[in-house]
């Protein structure tokens, strides 16, 4: 594939050691107007939503002219870990697959098996612990691993590496672009501007199941995945703070819901927001996507088109920090993320990068962790049926 990196003398070794690739798993997107309701289809599979109700979905991808932003991300991602791993001596070859659209995950893993591939670290574009953002890459991989062994293949082992919301490489860019952002406001405003963290909402028991069994809630209080969010904005809000010399008033909000009417959801809306922001008197705010890894189209059209069209409407002064991308200091971040698992796995101590208040997250998902409500096999995990 012509994504793909390919050595030839496949074989672990080096400081990267047990691990002989790195391969990227991302949810994918749809590059032209003819991919979108095909894309849409393998996103909703099982479902049972019409194809007129589809392309009716998919207004927010015709409207860019069909094209998700986020697999050329994706492609920006893997030249920056590529030339990282170049410049730092890290003899690994890079694969990348998704979700939902081509390279497709099972097409991959076939090629990495193919190349002589046996141990795969798995980085997912997805920061933080939730079953959408987590167990469903497990299941994903899990798929794709029984299709290969129906094809008789040898199974490589495959190992996710671990939440990386509270990596300083995926932290401090964001800090950065908060501050950017701010002073992107007209001067009298920036002093008082509030900052909307924002993430993809989810279903409440979603989010109370989410992280480790002793991480759930009955309470609605969110689980590990609000519980992650909080503390990365915090560790946000108080650095600004600190290079600025500004405490702006904070709070973590939530967008992109696409659930049923009568299913609870995490909010409040990142609209709703603004609405109570502006009739409280709020002169600007700088709406911050820590729940996003890149700007992919929940970026571009839920806060860049919607939520911005919300403000104007206001006569709100709004401005959009930018996500980490391809930034060098987070393809600096997969690699310290792939030494540290490949030191543990030889039985070394290793050194753990983290900021806030929770620590580092599991290296292995637990029993129980993030579950589905209806459940499947999940791969890279302690309840993983492929060893």
């Amino acid at each position: 594939m012509s994504d793909q990196l390919r050595t030839p003398e496949p074989g672990a070794a080096g400081p990267a050691r047990p691990y002989d690739a790195l391969l990227l798993l991302s949810f994918g997107g749809p590059e032209g107007p003819d991919d979108v309701v095909p894309f849409l289809e393998n996103v909703t599979r099982g479902r049972g939503i019409p194809r007129e109700r589809l392309k009716e979905v998919g207004r927010h991808y015709f409207g860019f002219g069909g094209v998700s932003p986020i697999n050329a991300q994706n492609r920006e991602l893997l030249d920056a870990l590529r030339k990282d791993f170049a410049d730092n001596g890290l003899d690994l070859p890079v694969y990348w697959g998704n979700r939902n659209w081509a390279p497709y995950l099972t097409d991959t893993l076939r090629d990495m098996v193919r190349d002589g591939r046996r141990r795969i670290a798995v980085l997912a574009t997805s920061a933080y612990a939730s079953y959408s953002g987590c167990r469903q890459y497990r299941e994903n991989l899990a798929d794709a691993l029984a299709t290969l062994a129906e094809e008789g293949l040898e199974l490589p082992r495959v190992d996710k590496l671990r939440h990386y919301f509270n990596h300083p490489g995926f932290v401090e860019p964001m800090i950065d672009g908060v501050v950017a952002a701010l002073e992107s406001l007209p001067e009298e405003l920036r002093a008082a501007a509030h900052l909307a963290f924002t993430t993809h909402s989810i279903p409440t028991a979603a989010a109370d199941t989410s992280g480790p069994v002793e991480d759930h809630t009955e309470d609605g209080a969110g689980g590990a995945y609000v519980k992650q969010h909080l503390d990365v904005a915090e560790v946000i809000a108080e650095t600004v703070a600190q290079q600025t010399g500004i405490a702006h008033p904070w709070q973590l909000v939530y967008q992109s819901r696409s659930g049923a009417p009568h299913i609870p959801w995490l909010e409040p809306d990142i609209c709703d927001h603004l609405e109570a922001l502006h009739a409280a008197g709020t002169p600007a705010v700088v709406m911050v996507p820590i729940g996003f890894v890149s700007d992919h189209m929940e970026v571009r059209y839920d806060l860049d088109t919607e939520a911005t069209a919300k403000a104007a409407e206001l006569g709100l002064p709004v401005r959009r920090s930018a996500t980490v991308g391809a930034d060098p200091r987070f393809a600096e971040a997969v690699r310290e993320l792939v030494l540290e698992r490949a030191a543990k796995e030889r039985g070394q101590t290793a050194e753990e990068c983290w900021v806030g208040m929770l620590g580092q997250s599991h290296d292995v998902c637990p029993v129980g962790c993030c579950p589905a409500r209806s459940p499947r096999p999940a791969a890279a995990g302690a309840d993983s049926p492929y060893a």
